[in-house]
């Protein structure tokens, strides 16, 4: 017979240490992207801070962990410096929910390799649900306003010809708004993952978990891509000859360094601002997602297809992401089967 593992007594701190070094290796690995590594990271060193980083960690009990929720949802969330844009104090429901998953992430781990002898997760009050509408910015945009954006005109040109970006942004939008990948998978896509032949281009696109889908560009997006590669990009990484990543990324900055997360949402936010009035409204690359999908499904796309381009393991997944279009359910009801039998 064998016998049962031994309960290791460690600390938070020492738990949290070993975890976040597993969590690093996964990240190498490509199992984990590099954002939700730092989320990770982030969640993990707070919940050590809240609980107390020498305090035994198979001693932190559910009731434990409740009072470390309370405690982190009643702090200020540190993402919003202006008081105008919080909608009051504290963190949101699904922020806490997010830092919550985190947590129990690090406990199943804990639980695997012995440092509790069991999982307090599961005597923890159950996660809060959201509630309230959708917020703006996580919605589809209208057929009419993906166009607008797609279609509005680029700034105009800066003093300095090497920071006129104009082909990379309108590659990056047209991208976002028609293939509808994830923020971080364009951030992190290279050279290599893009394969130019004479009668179609493909992008290779790592996705989460280390799962990789291809896809196949439209002659527009395969032109706009060859434009800003041989028009745009050689100026860029010129400037950064030594550095090996800049030398690898498919996107760059004018300074020479591979773009991030949050460069591609602040390119967007500078086109929403240039489409014209009646269609202006705050958008991020997770909004353009959600126009992909509901889109094609309104085109006529089968759902699993959708599913498939968006890089969705369930459609159940696509399903959350198909916002009704405005029109939507008149248009049902006027080509209702039974319609013509009232008459």
């Amino acid at each position: 017979m064998v016998a049962p593992p031994r309960l290791e007594r460690i600390t938070v701190d020492e738990a949290a240490r070993r975890y976040l070094a597993a969590v690093e290796v996964e990240t190498i690995r490509g199992v984990l992207s590099p954002a939700t590594a730092r989320s990770y990271t982030r969640d993990v060193t707070e919940f050590g801070r809240l609980t107390g980083r020498e305090r035994i960690l198979d001693d932190v009990t559910g009731s434990d962990v409740d009072t470390v929720l309370v405690r982190y949802q009643s702090a200020p969330d540190a993402r919003y410096t202006d008081p105008d844009r919080k909608a009051g104090p504290g963190r949101s429901t699904a922020t806490v929910n997010r830092f919550r998953q985190s947590v129990s992430r690090f406990f199943a781990y804990a639980a695997r390799e012995c440092w509790v002898q069991a999982d307090p997760m599961q005597w923890a009050a159950p996660p809060a649900k959201v509630r309230g509408n959708l917020r703006t910015a996580r919605t589809a945009l209208s057929a009419g306003a993906a166009r607008s954006l797609l279609t509005t005109a680029p700034p105009d040109s800066p003093a300095r010809t090497d920071q006129d970006l104009a082909l990379r942004d309108r590659l990056v939008v047209a991208l976002l708004l028609v293939l509808g990948p994830r923020v971080s998978e364009l951030a992190r896509t290279d050279v290599d993952d893009v394969a130019r032949e004479p009668e179609r281009t493909t992008w290779r696109i790592r996705g989460k978990g280390g799962n990789t889908r291809t896809v196949t560009l439209s002659a527009p997006l395969a032109r706009a891509l060859d434009d800003y590669l041989t028009r745009l990009r050689p100026t860029l990484a010129a400037k950064r000859p030594q550095d090996d990543d800049a030398q690898r990324a498919l996107l760059l900055s004018w300074r020479g360094r591979r773009i991030d997360t949050q460069a591609i949402r602040a390119l967007l936010a500078r086109a929403v601002r240039r489409m014209p009035a009646p269609y202006q409204r705050e958008a991020t690359p997770h909004a353009l997602r959600h126009t992909t999908a509901t889109l094609l499904v309104a085109d006529g796309w089968d759902v699993k297809v959708v599913a498939e381009l968006l890089g969705h393991a369930s459609i159940a997944t696509t399903g959350v992401y198909l916002d009704r279009i405005e029109g939507e359910l008149a248009a049902a009801i006027r080509s209702h089967p039974l319609g013509a039998a009232i008459e």
